[in-house]
Protein backbone atom coordinates (compact mmCIF):
# COMPACT_ATOMS: atom_id res chain seq x y z
CA UNK A 1 0.00 0.00 0.00
CA UNK A 2 2.74 2.59 0.77
CA UNK A 3 3.69 1.81 -2.71
CA UNK A 4 0.59 2.74 -4.17
CA UNK A 5 0.89 6.22 -1.89
CA UNK A 6 4.65 7.19 -3.17
CA UNK A 7 3.56 6.20 -6.92
CA UNK A 8 0.40 8.58 -6.41
CA UNK A 9 2.21 10.72 -5.08
CA UNK A 10 5.09 11.02 -7.96
CA UNK A 11 2.67 11.24 -10.50
CA UNK A 12 0.72 14.22 -9.12
CA UNK A 13 3.94 15.65 -8.67
CA UNK A 14 4.52 15.23 -12.53
CA UNK A 15 1.39 16.21 -13.31
CA UNK A 16 1.96 19.05 -11.39
CA UNK A 17 4.77 20.09 -13.41
CA UNK A 18 3.28 19.45 -16.98
CA UNK A 19 1.11 22.03 -16.06
CA UNK A 20 3.48 24.37 -14.59
CA UNK A 21 5.28 24.28 -18.08
CA UNK A 22 2.22 24.17 -19.97
CA UNK A 23 0.99 27.42 -17.87
CA UNK A 24 4.03 29.21 -18.81
CA UNK A 25 4.26 28.18 -21.78
CA UNK A 26 0.69 30.25 -22.35
CA UNK A 27 1.66 32.91 -20.39
CA UNK A 28 4.86 33.53 -22.53
CA UNK A 29 2.60 33.20 -25.99
CA UNK A 30 0.13 35.74 -24.45
CA UNK A 31 3.21 38.12 -23.60
CA UNK A 32 4.57 37.60 -27.24
CA UNK A 33 1.02 38.34 -28.25
CA UNK A 34 0.33 41.15 -26.89
CA UNK A 35 3.97 42.59 -27.67
CA UNK A 36 3.49 41.91 -31.54
CA UNK A 37 -0.18 43.06 -31.33
CA UNK A 38 1.12 46.38 -29.85
CA UNK A 39 2.69 49.31 -31.55
CA UNK A 40 6.41 49.84 -32.06
CA UNK A 41 7.80 52.29 -29.50
CA UNK A 42 10.30 55.17 -29.74
CA UNK A 43 13.61 54.14 -28.92
CA UNK A 44 14.74 55.86 -25.71
CA UNK A 45 18.62 57.35 -26.71
CA UNK A 46 21.49 59.38 -24.76
CA UNK A 47 19.88 62.44 -25.72
CA UNK A 48 16.46 62.61 -26.40
CA UNK A 49 16.77 65.56 -28.65
CA UNK A 50 16.16 64.04 -32.38
CA UNK A 51 18.80 65.86 -34.63
CA UNK A 52 17.58 65.46 -38.59
CA UNK A 53 20.09 63.67 -40.72
CA UNK A 54 18.46 64.16 -44.11
CA UNK A 55 18.42 62.01 -46.71
CA UNK A 56 21.87 59.89 -45.54
CA UNK A 57 22.79 56.16 -46.84
CA UNK A 58 23.07 55.67 -43.10
CA UNK A 59 19.35 55.99 -42.92
CA UNK A 60 18.44 52.92 -45.37
CA UNK A 61 19.09 49.60 -43.44
CA UNK A 62 21.12 46.96 -44.90
CA UNK A 63 19.03 44.63 -47.32
CA UNK A 64 16.19 47.51 -47.21
CA UNK A 65 14.52 48.66 -50.48
CA UNK A 66 17.71 50.93 -52.03
CA UNK A 67 19.77 47.94 -51.55
CA UNK A 68 17.86 45.77 -53.65
CA UNK A 69 20.30 44.85 -56.75
CA UNK A 70 17.39 43.67 -59.07
CA UNK A 71 15.90 47.52 -59.48
CA UNK A 72 19.11 48.29 -60.97
CA UNK A 73 17.54 48.92 -64.31
CA UNK A 74 14.53 51.12 -62.71
CA UNK A 75 16.73 52.79 -60.29
CA UNK A 76 19.09 54.16 -62.93
CA UNK A 77 15.39 55.65 -65.03
CA UNK A 78 14.57 57.20 -62.14
CA UNK A 79 18.24 59.13 -61.98
CA UNK A 80 17.74 59.81 -65.76
CA UNK A 81 14.11 61.77 -65.03
CA UNK A 82 15.56 63.60 -62.08
CA UNK A 83 18.47 64.31 -64.21
CA UNK A 84 15.95 65.68 -67.06
CA UNK A 85 13.99 67.96 -64.55
CA UNK A 86 14.43 71.80 -65.55
CA UNK A 87 16.87 74.57 -63.44
CA UNK A 88 17.69 72.14 -61.20
CA UNK A 89 21.41 72.72 -60.58
CA UNK A 90 23.77 69.86 -59.80
CA UNK A 91 21.84 66.27 -60.27
CA UNK A 92 20.54 64.31 -57.37
CA UNK A 93 20.31 60.61 -57.42
CA UNK A 94 17.87 60.71 -54.62
CA UNK A 95 17.69 56.95 -54.84
CA UNK A 96 20.82 55.33 -54.90
CA UNK A 97 21.66 53.60 -51.54
CA UNK A 98 25.58 55.44 -51.65
CA UNK A 99 23.35 58.99 -52.85
CA UNK A 100 25.11 62.14 -50.65
CA UNK A 101 22.15 63.81 -48.45
CA UNK A 102 19.45 65.93 -50.67
CA UNK A 103 19.60 69.22 -49.36
CA UNK A 104 16.68 71.44 -50.99
CA UNK A 105 18.63 74.21 -52.79
CA UNK A 106 18.17 77.92 -50.90
CA UNK A 107 15.21 79.47 -52.58
CA UNK A 108 14.68 83.72 -53.40
CA UNK A 109 13.42 85.73 -50.10
CA UNK A 110 9.46 85.10 -50.40
CA UNK A 111 7.53 88.60 -51.60
CA UNK A 112 4.12 89.28 -49.82
CA UNK A 113 1.10 88.72 -52.33
CA UNK A 114 0.71 91.41 -54.48
CA UNK A 115 -2.26 92.41 -57.15
CA UNK A 116 -0.91 90.54 -60.48
CA UNK A 117 -2.57 90.89 -63.83
CA UNK A 118 -2.14 87.21 -64.44
CA UNK A 119 -4.70 86.17 -62.05
CA UNK A 120 -6.41 89.21 -60.57
CA UNK A 121 -9.50 91.39 -62.25
CA UNK A 122 -7.91 94.68 -61.23
CA UNK A 123 -9.90 98.15 -60.67
CA UNK A 124 -8.68 101.61 -59.89
CA UNK A 125 -9.37 104.23 -57.85
CA UNK A 126 -8.91 107.86 -58.15
CA UNK A 127 -8.40 110.16 -55.70
CA UNK A 128 -8.86 114.13 -56.26
CA UNK A 129 -6.40 114.61 -53.25
CA UNK A 130 -3.91 112.27 -51.34
CA UNK A 131 -5.45 110.67 -48.50
CA UNK A 132 -4.10 109.26 -44.91
CA UNK A 133 -3.66 105.79 -44.35
CA UNK A 134 -5.58 105.82 -40.80
CA UNK A 135 -8.52 106.48 -42.78
CA UNK A 136 -8.03 104.21 -45.61
CA UNK A 137 -7.52 101.19 -42.91
CA UNK A 138 -11.20 102.42 -40.93
CA UNK A 139 -13.14 101.54 -44.62
CA UNK A 140 -11.41 98.71 -44.91
CA UNK A 141 -13.85 95.63 -45.51
CA UNK A 142 -14.08 93.74 -42.47
CA UNK A 143 -13.48 90.64 -44.63
CA UNK A 144 -10.99 90.13 -47.55
CA UNK A 145 -12.79 87.52 -49.54
CA UNK A 146 -15.78 87.59 -51.92
CA UNK A 147 -17.43 84.41 -51.84
CA UNK A 148 -14.39 81.42 -51.93
CA UNK A 149 -12.13 84.31 -53.63
CA UNK A 150 -9.85 86.83 -51.97
CA UNK A 151 -9.47 89.98 -52.91
CA UNK A 152 -6.84 92.68 -52.19
CA UNK A 153 -6.47 97.01 -51.90
CA UNK A 154 -3.20 98.56 -52.22
CA UNK A 155 -2.36 102.35 -52.17
CA UNK A 156 -0.05 104.26 -53.72
CA UNK A 157 2.30 106.06 -51.28
CA UNK A 158 2.88 109.49 -51.93
CA UNK A 159 6.02 109.82 -50.50
CA UNK A 160 7.83 106.42 -52.08
CA UNK A 161 5.74 105.86 -55.43
CA UNK A 162 5.28 102.11 -53.98
CA UNK A 163 2.17 99.98 -53.69
CA UNK A 164 1.25 98.76 -50.41
CA UNK A 165 -0.94 97.73 -48.03
CA UNK A 166 -2.49 100.76 -46.28
CA UNK A 167 -0.52 101.78 -43.12
CA UNK A 168 -0.52 104.04 -40.65
CA UNK A 169 0.67 107.53 -40.66
CA UNK A 170 1.27 107.39 -44.33
CA UNK A 171 -0.35 109.32 -47.68
CA UNK A 172 -1.69 107.44 -50.24
CA UNK A 173 -2.42 109.20 -53.68
CA UNK A 174 -4.70 106.44 -55.74
CA UNK A 175 -5.59 102.94 -54.86
CA UNK A 176 -6.25 99.51 -56.61
CA UNK A 177 -7.91 96.89 -55.89
CA UNK A 178 -7.87 93.49 -57.27
CA UNK A 179 -10.22 89.82 -56.94
CA UNK A 180 -8.46 86.76 -57.70
CA UNK A 181 -9.88 85.07 -60.42
CA UNK A 182 -9.96 81.10 -60.20
CA UNK A 183 -8.19 78.93 -56.87
CA UNK A 184 -9.01 75.32 -56.34
CA UNK A 185 -12.57 76.43 -55.51
CA UNK A 186 -12.89 76.96 -58.89
CA UNK A 187 -13.53 80.43 -60.86
CA UNK A 188 -14.59 83.50 -60.02
CA UNK A 189 -18.57 83.63 -60.59
CA UNK A 190 -20.81 86.33 -61.23
CA UNK A 191 -22.12 86.32 -57.68
CA UNK A 192 -18.41 86.29 -56.39
CA UNK A 193 -17.23 89.47 -58.39
CA UNK A 194 -20.49 91.30 -57.62
CA UNK A 195 -20.07 90.91 -53.82
CA UNK A 196 -16.70 92.34 -54.53
CA UNK A 197 -18.19 95.12 -56.59
CA UNK A 198 -20.17 96.01 -53.26
CA UNK A 199 -17.23 95.81 -51.14
CA UNK A 200 -14.71 98.35 -53.19
CA UNK A 201 -17.50 100.56 -54.02
CA UNK A 202 -17.85 101.12 -50.23
CA UNK A 203 -14.46 101.29 -49.81
CA UNK A 204 -14.12 103.87 -52.49
CA UNK A 205 -17.19 106.10 -50.94
CA UNK A 206 -15.29 106.51 -47.46
CA UNK A 207 -12.42 107.41 -49.09
CA UNK A 208 -13.62 109.71 -51.67
CA UNK A 209 -12.32 108.22 -54.39
CA UNK A 210 -13.75 107.06 -57.87
CA UNK A 211 -13.34 103.39 -58.97
CA UNK A 212 -13.05 101.89 -62.68
CA UNK A 213 -14.43 98.57 -62.18
CA UNK A 214 -13.43 95.83 -65.54
CA UNK A 215 -16.83 94.73 -67.45
CA UNK A 216 -18.10 91.46 -65.66
CA UNK A 217 -18.49 89.50 -68.63
CA UNK A 218 -15.07 89.69 -69.28
CA UNK A 219 -13.39 89.27 -66.01
CA UNK A 220 -15.73 86.07 -65.80
CA UNK A 221 -14.32 84.70 -68.93
CA UNK A 222 -11.14 85.42 -68.07
CA UNK A 223 -11.12 83.37 -64.75
CA UNK A 224 -13.02 80.23 -66.70
CA UNK A 225 -10.28 79.89 -69.43
CA UNK A 226 -7.60 80.42 -66.18
CA UNK A 227 -10.00 77.79 -64.57
CA UNK A 228 -9.49 75.44 -67.08
CA UNK A 229 -5.28 75.97 -66.90
CA UNK A 230 -4.84 75.26 -63.52
CA UNK A 231 -7.41 72.41 -63.15
CA UNK A 232 -5.18 71.07 -66.44
CA UNK A 233 -1.78 71.53 -64.70
CA UNK A 234 -2.43 70.71 -61.01
CA UNK A 235 -0.58 68.12 -59.39
CA UNK A 236 -0.81 66.89 -55.61
CA UNK A 237 1.09 63.65 -55.44
CA UNK A 238 0.77 61.63 -52.39
CA UNK A 239 1.63 57.62 -51.50
CA UNK A 240 0.97 55.54 -48.69
CA UNK A 241 3.39 53.87 -46.05
CA UNK A 242 1.49 50.48 -45.19
CA UNK A 243 3.19 48.40 -41.74
CA UNK A 244 4.36 45.95 -42.98
CA UNK A 245 4.40 43.73 -39.63
CA UNK A 246 3.52 45.23 -36.37
CA UNK A 247 1.68 49.23 -36.38
CA UNK A 248 3.56 52.23 -35.16
CA UNK A 249 3.28 54.41 -32.00
CA UNK A 250 2.93 58.30 -32.86
CA UNK A 251 5.91 58.50 -30.69
CA UNK A 252 7.83 56.28 -33.11
CA UNK A 253 6.12 57.93 -36.40
CA UNK A 254 7.36 61.36 -35.19
CA UNK A 255 11.10 59.58 -34.30
CA UNK A 256 11.62 58.08 -37.52
CA UNK A 257 10.29 61.05 -39.26
CA UNK A 258 12.52 63.71 -37.30
CA UNK A 259 15.28 62.15 -38.54
CA UNK A 260 14.71 62.42 -41.92
CA UNK A 261 13.94 66.45 -41.78
CA UNK A 262 10.40 66.49 -41.03
CA UNK A 263 9.51 68.59 -37.61
CA UNK A 264 5.64 68.78 -36.42
CA UNK A 265 3.15 70.59 -38.19
CA UNK A 266 0.62 73.16 -36.93
CA UNK A 267 -2.69 70.59 -36.97
CA UNK A 268 -2.35 67.33 -34.86
CA UNK A 269 -1.88 64.24 -37.66
CA UNK A 270 0.66 66.34 -39.78
CA UNK A 271 4.39 66.14 -39.66
CA UNK A 272 5.92 68.62 -42.31
CA UNK A 273 9.41 69.57 -44.15
CA UNK A 274 10.23 72.77 -43.75
CA UNK A 275 10.96 75.42 -47.31
CA UNK A 276 13.85 76.54 -47.95
CA UNK A 277 12.44 79.93 -47.04
CA UNK A 278 10.27 81.70 -43.95
CA UNK A 279 6.97 81.30 -44.12
CA UNK A 280 6.83 79.40 -47.22
CA UNK A 281 4.32 76.05 -47.74
CA UNK A 282 6.20 73.16 -46.57
CA UNK A 283 7.93 70.92 -49.12
CA UNK A 284 6.39 67.49 -47.80
CA UNK A 285 3.72 66.52 -45.89
CA UNK A 286 3.37 63.41 -43.48
CA UNK A 287 -0.56 63.39 -42.49
CA UNK A 288 -1.81 60.73 -40.13
CA UNK A 289 -5.30 59.90 -38.58
CA UNK A 290 -5.47 63.56 -36.54
CA UNK A 291 -7.79 61.45 -33.47
CA UNK A 292 -4.59 59.16 -33.08
CA UNK A 293 -2.27 62.11 -32.62
CA UNK A 294 -5.09 63.60 -29.99
CA UNK A 295 -5.38 60.24 -28.58
CA UNK A 296 -5.03 60.24 -24.49
CA UNK A 297 -2.27 57.64 -24.60
CA UNK A 298 -0.39 58.18 -28.35
CA UNK A 299 1.51 55.81 -26.67
CA UNK A 300 -1.24 52.52 -27.56
CA UNK A 301 -2.81 54.11 -30.27
CA UNK A 302 -1.79 52.38 -33.05
CA UNK A 303 -1.51 53.52 -36.77
CA UNK A 304 -1.08 51.32 -39.67
CA UNK A 305 -1.05 53.76 -42.29
CA UNK A 306 0.51 57.44 -43.21
CA UNK A 307 0.19 59.73 -46.17
CA UNK A 308 3.47 61.75 -47.89
CA UNK A 309 2.06 63.79 -50.10
CA UNK A 310 3.78 67.00 -51.77
CA UNK A 311 1.68 69.66 -53.63
CA UNK A 312 3.78 70.35 -56.82
CA UNK A 313 2.82 73.90 -57.51
CA UNK A 314 3.91 75.11 -54.32
CA UNK A 315 7.55 74.49 -54.40
CA UNK A 316 9.82 75.79 -56.82
CA UNK A 317 11.54 73.33 -59.42
CA UNK A 318 14.60 74.43 -58.44
CA UNK A 319 14.50 73.18 -54.59
CA UNK A 320 14.20 69.52 -56.16
CA UNK A 321 10.80 68.84 -54.49
CA UNK A 322 10.60 65.59 -56.61
CA UNK A 323 13.68 63.68 -55.87
CA UNK A 324 12.92 64.89 -51.88
CA UNK A 325 9.92 62.87 -52.25
CA UNK A 326 10.57 60.21 -53.55
CA UNK A 327 13.70 59.66 -51.70
CA UNK A 328 11.74 60.37 -48.49
CA UNK A 329 9.65 57.61 -49.18
CA UNK A 330 12.06 55.29 -49.82
CA UNK A 331 14.18 55.96 -46.47
CA UNK A 332 10.64 55.95 -44.95
CA UNK A 333 9.66 53.00 -46.05
CA UNK A 334 13.32 51.07 -44.87
CA UNK A 335 13.26 52.96 -41.58
CA UNK A 336 9.54 51.87 -40.52
CA UNK A 337 9.15 48.36 -42.21
CA UNK A 338 6.32 49.76 -44.67
CA UNK A 339 5.66 49.10 -48.24
CA UNK A 340 4.44 51.85 -50.55
CA UNK A 341 1.20 51.73 -52.06
CA UNK A 342 -1.72 54.10 -53.75
CA UNK A 343 -4.86 54.88 -52.53
CA UNK A 344 -6.36 51.35 -53.76
CA UNK A 345 -3.57 50.08 -51.54
CA UNK A 346 -1.15 48.71 -54.76
CA UNK A 347 2.56 48.49 -54.38
CA UNK A 348 3.96 51.27 -56.03
CA UNK A 349 7.13 49.99 -58.34
CA UNK A 350 10.16 52.21 -59.54
CA UNK A 351 8.81 52.59 -62.87
CA UNK A 352 5.50 54.77 -61.51
CA UNK A 353 8.41 56.89 -60.30
CA UNK A 354 10.13 57.17 -63.55
CA UNK A 355 6.52 58.12 -65.62
CA UNK A 356 5.73 61.00 -62.77
CA UNK A 357 9.25 61.96 -63.36
CA UNK A 358 8.31 62.44 -66.90
CA UNK A 359 4.93 64.14 -66.61
CA UNK A 360 6.09 66.76 -63.80
CA UNK A 361 9.05 67.96 -66.28
CA UNK A 362 6.32 68.88 -69.13
CA UNK A 363 4.05 70.63 -66.20
CA UNK A 364 6.74 72.93 -65.22
CA UNK A 365 7.48 73.58 -68.89
CA UNK A 366 3.39 74.85 -69.25
CA UNK A 367 3.78 76.98 -65.91
CA UNK A 368 6.72 78.56 -66.70
CA UNK A 369 5.29 79.23 -70.46
CA UNK A 370 2.49 80.72 -68.54
CA UNK A 371 4.78 83.03 -66.31
CA UNK A 372 3.16 81.17 -63.37
CA UNK A 373 6.45 78.71 -62.27
CA UNK A 374 6.04 76.36 -59.58
CA UNK A 375 6.28 78.11 -56.12
CA UNK A 376 5.96 81.19 -57.80
CA UNK A 377 3.58 83.80 -55.58
CA UNK A 378 1.23 83.82 -58.77
CA UNK A 379 1.05 79.91 -58.42
CA UNK A 380 1.19 79.78 -55.00
CA UNK A 381 -2.05 81.68 -54.78
CA UNK A 382 -3.61 80.38 -57.65
CA UNK A 383 -2.89 77.02 -56.23
CA UNK A 384 -4.51 77.30 -52.82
Amino acid sequence: MAGNVFGDLGLMQGLLAVGGVVLVGVIAQGWWAARKASPRQAEQAPDSRIEPTGFGPAAVPAGGPAANSSDAGALAAVQAVVAALPDRGEPLTAVAADAAPAELRPAAPRKTARLDPLIDAIATLALESPVTGDLALVHLPPSRRAGTKPFLIEGENAATGDWEMPVAGQRYRAFQAGVQLANRSGALNEIEYSEFVQKLQAFADGVGAMAELPDMLDVVARARELDTFAGGHDAQLSLNLRANAAAWSVGFLQQCAQRHGFVPGVLPGRLVMPGAEDGSPPVLVLAFDPQVALADDPAVAALRTVQLSLDVPQTPADGEPFPAWHQAARLLAADMDATLCDDAGRPITLQAFVGIGDDLKQLYQALESRDLAAGSPAARRLFS
